[in-house]
């Protein structure tokens, strides 16, 4: 917060550059003193005991990491220049209020605010206020960078009526500046609509339906940053997840939320969530579409309960001389009401022995005697009522009886009846059971299943919120296991019906809602692009009528002719394909060669042969690899400035069926920011049309 003495303009007048300059080194010289603040801080005398101290060191620790000052990283990247003064402290000065925007608060030796972050309420009109709503901004300052020196800004006179709109070349510049190592963050060049969904409340969940180039990963990343630093003691105690659909993926977005100053967000595939047993199996695409259908669940829920029996028999408690008995009718009434009741299967268990204890201390009232709390204790732990216990509420081992279900036809066709028909039964059972649980040839969507059985024992902990990314991927057994990860809280589910690249990809964001539980969700679409060039987004646009008939094309803001080439290479193709690797090198930034997964094995093997060192997905790129040999399952969410495409048939064909082998490859036309060139020996898929 600051408003401009007189000499401070005289000063800005002649050297604007210079006085800006000399603000950010002020205030990294700000921030490192904050940092050296927390270092020095003595904490042997504040701390009681020994746990007390370790909470509040690592608290410091966590504060000090906060601080970091990252050498290429701005601290701020505008300036916002206010018609009136918005503070009480500045409300009787003549002029409005200025303040810089960045990714972190910085104040100077007396407190007083030198970089304000970009989630502060304050901040909101950089990314919000135009010429038709100035939001009392008089003006905006956008200030570019070169390796981490101030060397440029640029105005936007917002209360001006006689100032013409124009494109920011800043903006334009920031957005396509090539891409290279992990995702960066985009909090210098966030969008109306995608600060709309930034800054959606805490208590609602958001749906965000995103072309390639929207921006959607990194909305959804800056969301959990707002929400971080909107509801930090919330969040803080309950907990935020980013779930994406690859260990890949999830490194390549890893820094994004560290630059902001936010360390404490887990990161997590849907396989690691439910990682209850080593997966060594792989399913049928058929059989792995019935393991994750929603009918599932209630299969589960049969078979958890399947050994629920009604008691025939009384229970007799011996204590010292009495014997107390609680006839078979009232043992059954007390089943029943635990059946009836919405309680997990585990929590009756260890309800029923209490509630027979209560039984007799009723008895024992009624003898004249006067029990206590620790009387019912003791008569739950008797042997008596643990064999009523056992023989009418048996207790359930999630991953065993998952294994019951997969290999005893007779006991899966009595929790699937009704619900499953003869063939999806027979598609489910094992052709050779194994032995035990642990021998098991378990698959990824049977570690789903198990996860639906122990929530149905014992309920899954909620997070505060959650964030899924490629969600469209997602079947309706594995939305469950996310959504009973959240059920007390919220989430931002982000993804794009066209990649949906997986036999069982969600229809409809209503539907896959409603198995996350979140049935309320309001859901937003971005069609703008601001990465993609148009020319490729509107060349993989072409399949959209195949893949997803109801999406509207996606547009892009970069008109970059020249960014799509095609080639026919009826022979050679690998080494037209090194050839086409080597054009992409000679420009600046990161080069992704893709194809079918098949393919591979040879690409890897004549790369190595020609001496062009490659990268594996996710990994970070470097001045002397800045190649990444992508195999076309591992493109989803990845993007690169230059990206080589081999053999888009091939793509096609590698998928379990046609469409999905589209929605594959339309993943792996839109991984380019500045531009995609396409080699094919075999004839272009014809839903692309004469090219």
């Amino acid at each position: 917060m600051h408003s401009p003495t007189p000499t401070e303009t005289a000063d800005a007048a002649t050297d604007p550059l210079g006085r800006e300059r000399s603000h950010l080194a002020a205030s990294r010289a700000a921030l490192t003193a904050m940092r050296e603040d927390v270092e020095a801080l003595d904490l042997r005398d504040v701390t009681g005991t020994w746990v007390s101290a370790q909470v509040l060191q690592k608290q410091v620790d966590e504060r000090i990491k906060a601080l970091a000052d990252l050498a290429h990283t701005p601290l701020f990247f505008g300036r916002l220049d206010y018609l009136h003064a918005i503070s009480e402290a500045e409300s009787e000065g003549s002029g409005g209020e200025r303040f810089y925007i960045g990714r972190r608060h910085v104040h100077d030796a007396g407190g007083d605010p030198m970089v304000i972050d970009w989630r502060a309420p304050v901040s909101q009109p950089f990314y919000r206020a135009s010429r038709t709503e100035p939001m009392d901004v008089a003006k905006r300052r956008r200030f570019g960078y070169t390796g981490g020196e101030l060397t440029a800004y640029e105005d936007e006179n917002l209360s001006d009526p006689d100032e013409a709109d124009s494109r920011s070349a800043l903006l334009a510049a920031e957005i396509e500046k090539p891409r290279v190592g992990p995702m960066r963050d985009i909090v210098a060049t966030i969008q109306p609509e995608q600060d709309e969904i930034v800054r959606a409340d805490v208590t609602g969940t958001v749906c965000v339906q995103g072309a390639p180039g929207t921006g959607k990963t990194a909305v959804g990343l800056h969301r959990v940053a707002y929400l971080l630093y909107a509801h930090r003691e919330r969040l803080a105690r309950t907990g935020t997840l980013v779930v994406g659909p690859n260990r890949s993926f999830l490194q390549y977005i890893e820094q994004v939320l560290p630059a902001l100053g936010e360390l404490d967000v887990a990161q997590a595939t849907v396989q690691e969530l439910v990682g209850h047993v080593e997966v060594r199996g792989t399913d049928t695409a058929g059989t792995a579409r019935i393991k994750g259908d929603a009918r599932m669940a209630a299969v589960l829920r049969n078979a958890v309960r399947a050994g629920i029996t009604l008691p025939a028999e009384p229970c007799v408690v011996v204590r010292g001389s009495r014997r107390w008995r609680v006839p078979a009718y009232e043992l059954e009434e007390i089943v029943r009401e635990l059946m009836g009741r919405e309680i997990r299967y585990g929590a009756a268990l260890e309800a029923l022995p209490q509630r027979i204890a209560h039984a007799v201390l009723v008895k024992m009232e009624q003898g004249g005697e006067a029990p206590d709390d620790r009387v019912q204790d003791a008569v739950a732990r008797n042997a008596a009522v643990k064999a009523t216990v056992k023989a009418c509420w048996p207790a359930v081992d999630p991953v065993k009886l998952v294994h019951r279900l997969l290999s005893d036809p007779e006991f899966l066709a009595t929790a699937a009846d009704g619900l499953l028909d003869a063939g999806e039964q027979a598609a489910l059972l094992w052709a050779k059971p194994p032995r035990s649980a642990r021998t098991a040839p378990w698959s990824a969507a049977d570690a789903v299943l198990i996860d639906e059985a122990a929530d149905l024992v014992h309920r899954t902990p909620s997070l505060g919120h959650v964030v899924v990314d490629e969600a469209q991927d997602l079947s309706p057994m594995q939305y469950r296991a996310v959504g009973r990860r959240c059920t007390t809280g919220s989430a931002t589910v982000l993804g794009d019906l066209a990649q949906g690249t997986t036999p069982w990809a969600t229809g409809s964001w209503q539907e896959a809602l409603h198995h996350l539980g979140k049935d309320g969700a309001h859901v937003e679409e971005l069609t703008q692009g601001f990465r993609v060039p148009g020319e490729v987004i509107a060349y993989a646009s072409r399949l959209l009528p195949a893949i997803a008939p109801g999406l509207a094309p996606a547009t892009s803001i970069r008109d970059l002719p020249g960014s799509l080439a095609l080639r026919h290479v009826p022979d050679g193709l690998d080494a037209a394909v090194l050839d086409a690797c080597r054009e992409a090198l000679d420009h600046e930034g990161s080069v992704g060669l893709i194809a079918a997964d098949a393919r591979i094995p040879a690409l890897a093997a004549a790369l190595t042969a020609a001496g062009l060192p490659y990268l594996d997905p996710g990994t970070e790129t470097t001045a002397d690899a800045r190649l990444t040999l992508v195999p076309a399952s591992l493109a989803k969410g990845l993007e690169y400035d230059y990206v080589v495409l081999d053999e888009p048939a091939a793509i096609v064909t590698g998928e379990p069926d046609h469409r999905t082998g589209l929605r594959r490859l339309y993943v792996s036309l839109t991984r380019a920011v500045s531009g995609l060139t396409v080699l094919h020996a075999e004839p272009l898929p014809a839903e692309l049309g004469a090219s």
